[in-house]
Order: structure tokens, then sequence, then C-alpha cells
């Protein structure tokens, strides 16, 4: 899963930054049309949205980025339906990689769903070698 880059954006003009401060401090209500179409946004970005205005409106330049989601072991196992222990050997192997904090593993979720990925592929590769039983000569 590839992150974009952040993106960084100026403080507004100072007539602009006003103007937006002004709405906000009336409303934190905030209608997202995206190609005519109103959206609702659920409440958490809602308060990113405003968030992000409010700082626009004071005037300070603002940086957008992802955020990659980092797994601890105990998440990381239970995505992969395996145990924590066998999970703790494929780091320690390189077969899954690995960040620490401290002397705490973490493990990026996308290095999960692609080791699954990894292993689904493998399985059908494996029962395509596998002979169906319905082979036209058998038994002549």
């Amino acid at each position: 899963m590839a992150l974009i880059a952040p993106r960084v954006t100026a403080g507004l003009p100072a007539d602009d930054a006003r103007n937006l401060a002004r709405s906000l401090k009336e409303s934190d209500d905030i209608t997202v049309f995206v190609d005519g179409t109103v959206h609702r946004l659920p409440d958490e970005a809602r308060d990113a949205v405003v968030d992000l205005l409010a700082r626009l409106g004071r005037g300070e330049t603002v940086t957008v980025s992802s955020v990659e989601e980092m797994l601890t072991t105990s998440q990381a196992a239970e995505l992969a339906g395996i145990s924590h222990t066998y999970l703790r050997n494929m780091t320690d192997r390189g077969e899954i990689p690995v960040e620490y904090r401290g002397t705490h593993r973490r493990i990026r979720q996308a290095a999960i769903i692609a080791w699954l990925e990894s292993q689904k592929k493998k399985r059908a590769e494996s029962a395509a070698d596998q002979p169906d039983g319905n082979d036209d000569n058998a038994g002549q």
C-alpha cells in the first residue's frame, strides 16, 4: 500500500483567513459536495476537516499526510490467523518486515496483508500442481 506524499498548503491570505475563522466560529457543521452530491462526513472525518479549516483560518501553513497503520504483534497475529510465536519467528527470519519502537515490535498492516496474499497464491499454485484424480488414462 503506497502512501501519498504529504501535501503542504500555505496559510490563507489575511482576509480569507478571517472570513473562514468567522464562519467556523458560528458553526462546526461542514457540508461536503462531490460532483454536486452532498456527503455527510463521519464525526472523525468532520472533526479532521474542521481542524484543518481552523488552522487555515488562523493563517497557518498546514501539511496533510497519511499514516500507515502499525500493528502490535498480537494484532498482526490475529489478523493473519497465526500464533504470536509463529509471527515473531517469521519476523526474526525476515519473512515479515518489522520495526522496533524501543523493544516493542511493530508490523505494518500492509505487510501482513501482503503475506496473506502470498500464502493464498502459494495454496492456489499447490492445488494446481496436484493431480485431480480424473485422469482419463487411469487404470489402463
